[in-house]
């Protein structure tokens, strides 16, 4: 097995303190090192408490050695692509995601930003967790299994303002939907 916390950590963008800062009870990142390293044994308690502090499945922390992972090769910055120093795996969206229970929306026609074929991928809140998605794209379930789909605008108690993506929508407003799923990533096929 090839253990991965080095490259899921550094897709959050966290140091190796940050990661034992978030580790409950903390650690050391001397530690943290050791266990990204194979230096020290990455047993299941090491795995659950990691991933707890990753907000992820603590089995996406390994791999198996048989299956080749995507990797990321090159950076794209200001100067053209770059090389990396070392291929570091490509963490998928439902790895960095966390625990929330994640759905797709699939683009059929191009509306406002997104374009037909894309796919955006959200993770769901609690309705009392609306106001961490207010001016983000949103989908609220409504009554007859319909939906709206839009920017978060407003929320005041249980109503929740939507604005459609398309030009010269008006906003729509959902009362007490049973969750809010917040954009998190957008897929697009070339």
């Amino acid at each position: 097995m090839i253990n991965r916390i080095r490259d899921l950590r550094k897709a959050k963008g966290w140091t190796l303190a940050d990661l034992a800062e978030a580790c409950d009870p903390p650690t050391t990142a001397q530690t943290i090192g050791r266990l990204e390293t194979g230096m020290r044994n990455l047993s299941i308690k090491w795995m659950d408490r990691i991933g707890r502090a990753l907000d992820i499945d603590p089995q996406s922390l390994v791999r198996s050695e048989d299956k080749p992972a995507p990797s990321v090769v090159a950076i794209l910055g200001e100067h053209g692509p770059e090389p990396l120093a070392k291929a570091a795996d490509a963490v998928l969206p439902t790895e960095l995601l966390g625990d929330a229970p994640l759905m797709a929306l699939s683009i059929s026609a191009s509306t406002g930003e997104y374009r037909s074929g894309d796919q955006l991928w959200m993770r769901q809140l609690a309705p009392e967790d609306a106001g961490k998605a207010i001016n983000r794209d949103v989908l609220v379930p409504r009554k007859g299994g319909r939906f709206y789909f839009g920017r978060l605008i407003d929320r005041q108690g249980t109503l929740v303002g939507i604005l459609p993506p398309g030009l010269g929508q008006k906003q729509q407003v959902v009362d007490d939907p049973p969750w809010i799923a917040v954009a998190e990533m957008l897929v697009r096929p070339l």
